[in-house]
């Protein structure tokens, strides 16, 4: 940096050097870092104006080709990543590069977003270690990010404290997303150290052993990574390959036996993350987060890891009895040393960072275990003892053998006949079927394609890989896609002819003509559901796709008699519109639906309105009042026929009914029907 403005020759040589700008767009300038696989520059982005930084390819390895198609396949994946907790990948690309000989390379390049702060390895060599809040804040930060990348089918797979960065705010970032999946693909064996030396000391069991890895082995790294922030190393050192034997075989001691006064919930934590299985670890980078939330907070973490704490460190139920009885038992023999006093243990687990038994209680505990040390007095007190551990031996050996009788003997059930499974790879997936069938086995009709060096139809892979295995059982094969294989892209809810320009673009030639169709309600008529092979699946360009598309009709469910909120969401569900008018009725709830205006099962197309007959209250108490009515007018035609005989009765038999008397003037009709007014003829007489 101190030569820069010193020197003024160097000032007129920058310009004319068209081999620093990348792309015709991004200006290479100083380096800033430096990795096993590739170099970093500060760069400058010529067309927004803007900081960036370039990772650039070493050129040693720009020279495989397969690399270079994982690398451009694995680039556009990480493009695709937008997260607070990533590095952004803004653009890619390859720049022709001459070298010594005259012979031109290209060189593969990323564009990422340029962040200013240090990397936890930068943090590590000043501090040691982190506190244990901020080493497991730091830890959730990328589990995030992880997380996010998990769900898109991108395992980073080179999780170190280098491949993180914290800002000067404390924001984390994570690195190298992108690059990592195409060196764990090219580091095949662990002669290739300068692949490897870097990320020996996180890697999984499963990536030591060449096996698939998944999310889960991130989880296990991050872990690695977590056991560092806390004690300032990894949970295993030395060279490489002593390395791998540990990480494949050797327990992790607690971190807290490294920096004491570190929060249970955190060892417990880290061990939880560093199983050796992967279905024994954290499933998912959300577990892994919730616990050491859990742990920040104070708040129990997962059964899971207090189980696998309690293991590991011996301190479960069995392990603390004998660990108590050992304590009281030197107490009592008059021991030199004694037992450690520790506050606040009493009726607690021990804390992780108490290596030795006798520290584990204290002398008021030890106290209260002198009578377990009785026993043993009293059985040498007591000769029949022996007899009867006698007998209990010999009936414990006559059981073994009963078993061993039933299991080996004529009469017993051998179980399944084992038999040993043959190697097919390097053979035809022709010639490894006839020859695991004619061993015994059978074959997995679908078979895994994966870019390879080897031929396209050449076995890569077997599971189960050898050993032996029990008559009929399942081989599963994984067969060379060739090393031109390319990755289907995600095609669906595309529109037919948009999924085949993309494949076409991708380098596909061998697209089917003729789709398939199906009925979906989740995709329009035209759009693409999915494709066979599926999309992800690495498979040679001229392989045969066969696109499903959407016919733009579904299947009309029978709603009737369901409740009309019910039957509503699942035509919903199928897109079909609905229209309701209601019937009243008594033999159905309110709300149910009574007919439906097209037949279930028939398909129709997508948005067809469905009529809906839905029933509705019913008029019972309607009719309930017109009865009422009726009864209450009848009473007075009795008392209007005998009006000269029964005059008297009426108002005597019903002075009770005096509130049916108001309804009587209200009709009209009665005092026109008496004849008074008919009577008085008059007329009649002056006409005589």
């Amino acid at each position: 940096m101190s030569e820069d403005p010193t020197e003024a020759t160097p000032r007129p040589e920058d310009p004319p050097s068209p081999q620093r700008v990348l792309g015709g767009r991004y200006e290479l300038g100083d380096l800033i870092g430096r990795g096993g696989m590739a170099d970093v520059h500060l760069g400058h982005d010529l067309r927004l104006g803007r900081p960036v930084a370039i990772k650039v390819l070493r050129t040693d390895l720009a020279r495989d080709s397969s690399f270079l198609a994982r690398f451009r396949r694995e680039a556009q994946s990480a493009a695709g990543l937008s997260h607070p907790a990533i590095v952004g990948v803004f653009d890619s690309g390859e720049e022709p590069v001459s070298e010594s000989g005259g012979a031109t390379v290209q060189v593969p390049y990323i564009v990422m977003e340029l962040v200013e702060g240090k990397t936890l390895r930068e943090l590590l060599n000043e501090q040691r270690t982190l506190d244990p809040d901020e080493a497991a804040r730091i830890t959730a930060a990328v589990l995030a990010a992880l997380e996010y990348a998990h769900e898109r089918g991108l395992v980073h797979r080179d999780i170190k404290p280098a491949n993180v960065m914290v800002t000067e705010a404390g924001a984390v970032k994570v690195m190298d997303f992108g690059i990592a999946r195409a060196i764990a693909d090219t580091a095949a064996t662990m002669t290739q150290t300068q692949a490897v030396m870097g990320t020996a000391r996180y890697l999984s069991p499963e990536q030591a052993q060449g096996l698939d890895v998944d999310g889960r082995s991130d989880l296990y790294s991050v872990g690695c990574l977590l056991y560092e922030l806390l004690a300032g190393r990894t949970p295993f050192q030395g060279d490489p390959v002593s390395l791998v034997y540990q990480h494949l075989g050797e327990a992790p001691k607690a971190p807290s036996t490294h920096a004491a006064r570190l929060p249970q919930a955190l060892d417990a934590v880290t061990l939880h993350a560093l199983e050796k299985k992967p279905e024994e670890r954290y499933q998912d980078a959300a577990a892994f987060r919730a616990d050491l939330n859990a742990a920040r907070a104070g708040e129990p973490v997962s059964a899971a890891a207090r189980s696998t704490y309690d293991r590991v460190l011996g301190f479960g139920v069995a392990g603390a009895g004998a660990a108590a009885a050992a304590a009281a038992a030197a107490s009592r023999a008059g021991a030199a040393t004694q037992a450690v006093p520790t506050a606040g243990t009493d009726g607690q687990r021990a804390p992780a960072y108490a290596e030795e038994p006798t520290g584990l209680f204290s002398s008021a505990e030890d106290d209260r275990y002198e009578r377990t040390d009785e026993l043993p007095v009293r059985e040498r007190r007591h000769p029949g003892a022996a007899l009867m551990l006698g007998a209990l031996a010999l009936v414990a050996l006559a059981g073994v053998a009963w078993v061993l009788v039933q299991v080996l003997g004529p009469g017993g059930d051998d179980g399944p006949e084992m038999l040993v499974v043959p190697s097919t790879v390097g053979s035809t997936e022709a010639q490894a079927r006839t020859t695991l069938v004619a061993a015994g086995f059978t074959v997995a009709e679908d078979v895994v394609q994966r870019n390879s060096d080897e031929e396209p139809g050449i076995v890569i892979e077997q599971d189960p890989p050898g050993g032996e295995a029990p008559r009929g059982e399942e081989v599963e094969l994984t067969v060379s896609a060739g090393p031109q294989a390319r990755t289907i892209p995600r095609l669906q809810g595309l529109e037919e002819q948009a999924a085949r320009d993309l494949l076409e673009r991708e380098g596909f030639s061998n697209v089917r003509g003729e789709s398939e169709e199906t009925d979906d309600p989740d995709w329009e008529e035209g759009q693409v559901v999915s494709s066979d092979p599926g999309d992800g699946e690495e498979v040679a360009p001229d392989e045969l796709i066969v696109l499903t598309v959407s016919s733009g009709e579904v299947e009309v469910p029978d709603v009737v008699g369901l409740d009309q909120n019910e039957a509503v969401l699942l035509l919903d569900e199928q897109t079909l519109q609905w229209e309701v008018t209601t019937r009243r009725t008594g033999e159905e709830d309110a709300g149910t639906v009574l007919e439906q205006s097209v037949d279930p099962g028939d398909t129709v197309e997508q948005g067809t309105t469905v009529e809906l007959v839905v029933a509705a209250e019913p008029v019972q108490t309607a009719t309930e009042v017109v009865t009422e009515s009726v009864t209450v007018t009848p009473t007075p035609e009795p008392t209007e026929d005998p009006t000269t005989e029964e005059p008297t009765e009426e108002p005597t038999e019903e002075p009770t009914e005096e509130p049916t008397v108001p309804p009587e003037p209200t009709e009209p009709p009665e005092p026109t029907e008496p004849g008074p007014p008919e009577d008085p003829p008059p007329t009649e007489e002056p006409t005589d």
